[in-house]
């Protein structure tokens, strides 16, 4: 299962992220654009996803995966780390960096998925 170093991990494979830590929680944005949350307190983190993807997972897996909202076209899910698969965590994260990451670093980057 994953960890918070897991998330951390995967996340710094990827072009253009930055963090920024608030009191309760970091939010992870590429380029201006946010995919991801993460809350250390509850070993969760908030990924951007489409809605159909969003109501899969949650439909799936309601006890690792959650509704976290849905906004602009997008709904966002919220994983439990300690439930999930690293390499599922994986696929998630850079599926949220691509929603929103620009073209350019999306065809760098193709479909290389962080390890």
């Amino acid at each position: 299962m994953s960890a918070i170093d897991d998330f951390l991990g995967l996340v710094a494979q990827l072009p253009g992220v930055e963090r920024t830590d608030r009191t309760r929680w970091s939010q992870f944005d590429v380029r201006g654009q946010r995919f991801g949350y993460l809350w250390e307190r509850t070993v969760t983190v908030g990924l951007k996803q489409t809605i159909a993807e969003q109501l899969a997972l949650v439909g799936e897996r309601p006890d690792v995966f959650e509704v976290q909202f849905t906004a602009y076209g997008f709904g966002w899910v919220v994983v439990h780390l300690e439930k999930v698969e690293r390499d599922e965590l994986a696929e998630l994260v850079f599926e949220a960096w691509r929603l929103s990451a620009p073209a350019e670093l999306v065809d760098e980057r193709a479909d290389r998925l962080p390890v």
